[in-house]
C-alpha cells in the first residue's frame, strides 16, 4: 500500500515532492563543496596563501550556501498560499477526529445530512476536498503521504487541510504525532475512486446497513446485542446507537480492521474480538477472552455481512 511522498497522487504531494528534489539537489551541491574543501586541505598539506584560503572558506562555506538556501526559500514560499487556501465552495467536506487509537470520519452530505464511518476515507479523483480536523483526547497528526502534507489535530481546536487527489488507487494514512501505546497502529485506508463511482458509494453510505440473513449472521446479531457491543458501537438500521467506538455501519465493506492493522477477514475478526488487548495493547475495547469460539465466529459473520 503506497505510503510515500515521492509517489505523489495529489496536487499538494506533487508540489512537496518537487520541492524535496530541489532541496536535496541544493544540499548535495553544498555538501560537495564543503567536503571538497576538507579533502583538499587533507591531501594538500603545507602553507597556502592566506587570501586564497579566506576566499574559499568564506565563499564556499558561507556565501554559496547562503545563496542556495535563499533561493530554495524563495522557491518554497509561493507554495504556501495555495496549500493553505480552502477548497472551492461546493467541495466535499470531510470531518476527521483522532481518537486513541482510531479515526472517526464524518462526511458532510449537505447542510442537514452527515454520515459517519471509521478508519476508511474514500475520495473522488480530480475533485478538491476540504478536511476539518480535531482530536477527542490527545494531540494526533493527520497525514496521507501520497496526497499531501500533515496537519496536527488538537483537542478543543479545529484545523483544516485541502487535498486534491490526482490518481486512482488505495493509499495509507497515518498518525504522525506520538499519541500513546498504540500510536504505530493508528492507521487508515484511503481509497481514491473515479468520481462517478464515489458518488454511488457516498449515496450507498447514507443508507442503513443491510445485514446478511445467513443463520450464523442472524445468531451473531443476537450475540452482538447480548454481550453489550451496541453500547459502544452504532449500526444504522438497528438499535445499536453507541458513540464511544467506531460506527460499524457497512463494516463488511471496509478493507481492514483495528485502524488499518489487520485485513478484514473472518479469522482476523474473530481474533480481534477475543484477543483485542493482545492484538492492540492499550485500546479501550474489552477483550472477550472467555467468549465461546463459535459465538465469536457468529458475531464475526454478522459484522462481515454489514454491507
Amino acid at each position: 500500500m503506497p505510503q510515500s511522498t515521492l509517489q505523489p497522487a495529489g496536487e499538494a504531494a506533487e508540489a512537496i515532492a518537487v520541492l524535496f528534489y530541489w532541496m536535496s539537489a541544493g544540499a548535495v551541491v553544498i555538501w560537495i563543496i564543503v567536503v571538497g574543501l576538507a579533502v583538499y586541505a587533507i591531501y594538500q598539506p603545507g602553507q597556502h596563501h592566506p587570501q586564497t584560503i579566506k576566499r574559499w572558506v568564506i565563499g564556499g562555506g558561507a556565501v554559496f550556501p547562503t545563496i542556495v538556501l535563499t533561493g530554495l526559500l524563495c522557491a518554497s514560499l509561493p507554495m504556501m498560499p495555495e496549500l493553505q487556501r480552502p477548497a472551492p465552495e461546493g467541495s466535499l467536506h470531510v470531518h476527521v477526529s483522532g481518537v486513541r487509537w482510531w479515526w472517526r470520519i464524518t462526511y458532510q452530505i449537505d447542510d442537514e445530512t452527515v454520515v459517519e464511518t471509521a478508519n476508511e476515507i474514500r475520495l473522488p479523483v480530480g475533485r478538491p476536498v476540504e478536511f476539518k480536523l480535531d482530536s477527542e483526547d490527545v494531540i494526533h497528526s493527520f497525514w496521507i503521504p501520497a496526497l499531501g502534507g500533515k496537519v496536527d489535530m488538537m483537542p478543543g481546536r479545529q484545523t483544516r487541510l485541502k487535498l486534491h487527489p490526482t490518481r486512482v488507487g488505495t493509499f495509507r494514512g497515518v498518525c504522525a504525532e506520538f499519541c500513546g501505546a498504540a500510536h504505530a497502529q493508528m492507521n487508515f485506508d484511503v481509497v481514491v475512486m473515479p468520481a462517478d463511482e464515489f458518488d454511488v458509494w457516498l449515496k450507498q453510505l447514507t443508507r442503513p446497513t443491510a445485514s446478511s440473513q445467513e443463520p450464523d449472521a442472524t445468531d451473531g446479531e443476537k450475540h452482538f446485542f447480548a454481550v453489550g457491543c451496541h453500547a459502544c458501537h452504532a449500526i444504522r438500521g438497528t438499535q445499536a446507537s453507541g458513540s464511544m467506538g467506531p460506527d460499524l455501519t457497512h463494516f463488511g465493506s471496509r478493507p481492514s480492521i483495528a485502524a488499518g492493522l489487520l485485513p478484514n477477514d473472518h479469522d482476523n475478526l474473530v481474533r480481534w474480538i477475543t484477543e483485542t488487548d493482545r492484538v492492540k495493547p492499550g485500546v479501550d475495547m474489552p477483550a472477550f477472552h472467555a467468549m465461546d469460539r463459535q459465538q465469536a465466529a457468529e458475531i464475526a459473520a454478522f459484522l462481515e455481512g454489514l454491507k
